[in-house]
């Protein structure tokens, strides 16, 4: 089988392509990738160039689609795996034209290259956050059928792409497939992001920003269990337009904050409350029964045992993590929190 990755230097697209080198070797990987800022070749060092070649270029750009297609070995392309996008929330609310152009604009192009390619599958990786926020005080779940109402630009964005995904497959009658996660974490994660940003911060024992309250919940999965599910999907993923992908993990940001700091045997009070985000989404949880029972799929990485597989990566990587704080990184940390994250 070759495939198309879409963003494969970043943070699940290096961790899914990682997994299919170690289970499907024979394989062939075209990994397509503009790296910005976010993006780190250093996710994919070791990889045997028969196996994976990357292609730098922007999703965005038909004609630079159009030849990664046309790079395939003979035989083509069988799926192209769409992890390429602008994924942070703040980013979004900072600047959302950057986020329509690649969520929206680059997965149109991709479904526009695949039909004429004549790929045989589509899987588009989603989020949770197209669905909006649930209440805290029930016990709901989201389910493949919970309707859209996002929240910020980001999960517009999303959302929006998942529509082109679904005309696609209406319409067009592309095996086009949708799936959503909660949220990811483990190693190689870019800082911006809750879990190494708190680790990062507490290894160098500097304050830990939560905004609000801290009491804002996600539903966590180990990258590499998502990307088994993802596997799952694309092999043995019935014609189902849509999976939920998740580990039943929720966890509050200050729960999650107390329990690396313990882990590093570092104090409490480095945490620091910093005012709340606009429109923050208050709970995610998302139910996997589905993916469970039709393809006998579940996670294997408990949140402790993934918690501290995590950190300890942290801990063994000072270089990746330096260099992923420095730069433009740095400069949108203190516009949000106003401090050096160095």
């Amino acid at each position: 089988m070759h495939l198309l990755v879409t963003g494969g230097a970043g943070f699940i697209g290096s961790a899914f392509i990682r997994l299919v080198a170690a289970e499907q070797p024979n394989w062939r990987i075209t990994n397509f990738d503009a790296l910005t800022y976010a993006g780190n070749l250093d996710n994919l060092q070791g990889l045997d160039d028969r196996f994976h070649r990357f292609i730098r270029g922007d999703i965005a750009d038909r004609d630079a689609v159009r030849a990664a297609l046309t790079l395939a070995p003979d035989g083509g392309t069988d799926a192209i795996i769409n992890f390429a996008a602008e994924s942070h929330v703040d980013r979004s609310i900072e600047n959302p034209d950057a986020f329509l152009r690649t969520n929206v604009l680059g997965t149109q192009v991709l479904l526009d290259a695949a039909r004429a390619a004549g790929v045989r599958r589509f899987l588009q990786v989603s989020t949770d956050e197209v669905l909006g926020s649930l209440a805290e005080d029930d016990n709901a779940s989201f389910v493949e059928d919970s309707p859209y109402a996002p929240n910020n630009p980001y999960a517009a964005s999303k959302a929006a792409a998942e529509h082109l995904v679904r005309v696609a497959r209406h319409t067009f009658g592309l095996d086009a497939v949708i799936t959503r996660s909660g949220n990811n974490f483990g190693p190689r994660q870019f800082p911006e992001k809750l879990i190494p940003l708190l680790i990062a911060n507490a290894l160098a024992d500097q304050p830990i920003p939560l905004y609000g309250d801290g009491r804002q919940v996600r539903d966590w999965i180990y990258v590499d269990d998502h990307c088994r599910a993802l596997l799952a999907v694309l092999t043995q993923g019935k014609a189902r337009p849509l999976y939920h992908i998740g580990a039943r993990n929720q966890r509050c940001n200050l729960d999650i904050a107390q329990s690396i700091l313990c882990l590093l045997a570092k104090s409490t009070s480095l945490i620091r409350f910093v005012k709340d985000r606009p429109g923050h989404d208050r709970r995610y949880a998302i139910d996997p029964a589905k993916i469970e029972i039709e393809l006998g799929w579940s996670p294997r990485e408990t949140w402790e045992s993934g918690l501290l597989k995590t950190v300890q990566w942290y801990q063994e990587n000072v270089v990746w993590l330096a260099r992923a704080r420095s730069g433009a990184y740095r400069d949108f940390y203190i516009r949000q929190y106003g401090s050096d994250p160095r």
